[in-house]
């Protein structure tokens, strides 16, 4: 080859390196800008301007968990009233130290307290949190001296929670209601035509996210509002002084929805464009608002039956009786047992082979609002086992 043509060669593979330098440096500042924007701002500053409180997040007891296991809690596949009673009165006890038990409701509610049971009633009879445990609660807060008109149960959507056993024929003289419900009309749409719904928010407590869904007519009922704002319920700003969590110990993938998911999914509106993006900030950052953070008192998570696969829909071939109720102040903490439980039985099933990092995302990030203990060596586990 002569000297020009290999000058040539040479100044056309120095041109080509170039041009695939400067394709390559593009794509890298692309995937860098994707990577800084991945996650849509929040407003969790505006949580975080208002003091905390006596009550606030963790409460009482910081990082302890009282795990209570009893063998005959189920039996043929169904739950015993009684044994439920015992563990979450013998929880209580061991959580608090109290000589009685009505001590030991008092050093969280009072008569003069509107107190809200958060139940979980999505997935429907098979896998919500149980009547019998939401029962022998309401039962220990009224020998405890508070009035039925005093206890209400909710969630997000009312119509859910008659599905799932809560009624007012299995549950006399207590409020039951939701923040997505039908009018006497029998539809979620008054004579003008706005959602019922939209009476039941508070547009003074919001969670903005930079991230919008276009809803279709069948599901804006269940969002009320589209656009960048999640609404919180009047229930939890405006209805209740103290509010105890009860979710259901059940996985969604390799990771669980029980005290933080509960709350947090339960208390908003639109939250159908924060699974994608913010699922783990959402669960963290919403209950850093005053209305979840300061009113939440106890969280008692129901795992008698739960799942382990499949969840948080209701699969019966993951379905298990792991027979144990988890009770603490701290939701973080409990979520952290709750967690171990999950993906110990996942392991053992052989669903996966190891415990997921990326599962503790959201107990990290709530770790860092203040709101628990997310680290297992910090946590201290209390078990008691009945028969």
């Amino acid at each position: 080859m002569n000297p020009t043509n290999r000058l040539l060669n040479s100044s056309f593979m120095i041109g080509l390196c170039v041009i695939v330098l400067m394709i390559c440096l593009s794509h890298f500042e692309n995937l860098s800008a994707q990577t800084v924007t991945a996650k849509p701002a929040t407003n969790i500053s505006d949580a975080l301007k208002h003091p905390r409180t006596e009550t606030s997040m963790p409460g009482k007891y910081p990082g302890k968990v009282v795990q209570i296991n009893h063998s005959n809690s189920v039996v043929e596949n169904k739950i015993v009233y009684n044994a439920a009673y015992e563990m979450i009165a013998r929880g209580m006890l061991e959580l608090t130290g109290a000589a009685t038990l009505k001590d030991a409701w008092r050093m969280f509610v009072n008569e003069k307290d509107r107190i809200g049971l958060k139940v979980n009633p999505v997935a429907g009879p098979t896998l919500s949190t149980s009547v019998e445990v939401t029962q022998a609660i309401v039962k220990q807060l009224e020998e405890a001296g508070i009035p039925k008109k005093n206890i209400l149960i909710w969630d997000r959507r009312e119509e859910q929670l008659v599905e799932a056993g809560f009624t007012n024929e299995t549950f006399p003289g207590i409020k039951i209601i939701g923040t997505e419900r039908k009018g006497e009309n029998g539809t979620m749409y008054d004579e003008n035509g706005k959602l019922y719904g939209e009476r039941m928010i508070d547009k003074d407590w919001y969670y903005l996210a930079d991230c919008e869904e276009k809803y279709d007519a069948e599901t804006i009922p269940y969002m009320v509002n589209e656009g960048k704002y999640s609404y919180f319920t009047k229930i939890v700003t405006q209805m209740v002084d103290k509010i105890i969590n009860i979710p259901i110990l059940k996985n969604a993938g390799s990771t669980v929805t029980l005290c933080l998911k509960n709350l947090a999914y339960g208390s908003i509106t639109n939250t159908g464009r924060l699974h994608k993006q913010l699922w783990a900030e959402t669960c963290a950052e919403v209950c850093a608002f005053p209305p979840l953070r300061d009113k939440v008192v106890l969280n008692i998570v129901d795992g008698l039956k739960g799942c382990f696969n499949g969840g948080p829909g209701a699969n019966p071939q993951f379905f298990a009786n792991f027979k144990t109720v988890l009770i603490g102040t701290d939701p973080v903490a409990v979520d952290r047992i709750g967690y171990e439980i999950i993906t110990k039985k996942r392991i053992d099933e052989k669903i996966q082979k190891e415990e997921n990092p990326r599962g503790r995302i959201f107990m990290e990030l709530a770790r860092d609002l203040k709101l628990g203990i997310a680290d297992l060596d910090k946590i201290q586990q209390h078990k008691i086992e009945l028969n």
